[in-house]
């Protein structure tokens, strides 16, 4: 293989990219959000300066991706926290856990997404919706919501769902840190489908690689149901951490 050819497609393993290089399209994206208010030390704690905790909201999420360009069906869990950086409200990408290898990798690499690995499922049973993460075999969370409680304003889904993300993109060289950034990034591509509201119920379970209850619930204050088709946007950075 010549260096030109490397350039190309610089994937690893280079005869089988985990994934494609370019933008990922997702039909029928199916979000549980739960908010809740936690304890304001225990997330000035993980996040990040320059961010800025808003107020002690934590938005706990599972997805189910029923369609992804690149990957095929998979589902996601984890946690943002509610956050203001330079004037502007937004959400920090806490902790993200998925059961797709090539969906961890590229939100890692392309992007700054905190991915690693999990198993959340995302289902109905007996009018209720449920949501839960395990690790390996041990539970992390579980979310009930009412299914299809209340209808929710899609106008006001759109909004839950295009709020601005922050995160933290690190890249290790052979001697240190090569990259150190805070990244934005907005989602602005996006068709609701569907949208609901009802009242719910969240658990957390304590585990040492999914610490989601260092964030202990401690009132539920909103929780929807959206379905959707979106595009990702790519990361921009908007604060470089080295200099």
């Amino acid at each position: 293989m010549k260096p030109e050819q490397i350039l190309r497609s610089p994937l690893t393993p280079l005869s089988a990219p985990p994934y494609p290089l370019r933008p990922t399209r997702f039909i029928d994206r199916e979000y549980l959000n739960i908010v809740y208010r936690t304890d304001p030390d225990a997330l000035r704690a993980v996040v990040p300066e320059p961010l800025e905790v808003a107020e002690p909201l934590v938005r706990f999420e599972v997805m189910h991706m029923g369609d992804v360009d690149g990957f095929g069906p998979y589902t996601e869990s984890g946690q943002v926290i509610a956050v203001r950086f330079d004037g502007e409200d937004g959400e920090y990408l806490h902790e993200m856990h998925l059961n797709n290898a090539g969906a961890i990798a590229a939100g890692r690499e392309l992007s700054a997404y905190p991915k690693a690995v999990g198993t959340p499922r995302l289902f109905v049973e007996e009018g209720v919706l449920v949501g839960t993460l395990d690790y390996a075999s041990q539970r992390v969370a579980t979310a009930t919501m009412a299914y299809k409680h209340d209808a929710l304003d899609h106008g006001e889904a759109r909004d839950q769902i295009t709020v601005p993300t922050f995160a933290i993109k690190a890249v290790l060289g052979y001697s240190g840190l090569r990259v150190c950034d805070l990244v934005r990034t907005e989602i602005s591509d996006i068709t609701v489908k569907q949208a609901w509201r009802g009242p719910a119920r969240l658990e957390l379970f304590a585990h040492v690689m999914a610490p989601l209850a260092d964030l202990p619930v401690l009132e539920i204050v909103s929780a929807s149901h959206i379905l959707t088709d979106l595009t990702l946007a790519p990361a921009k950075p908007v604060h470089d951490y080295l200099k």
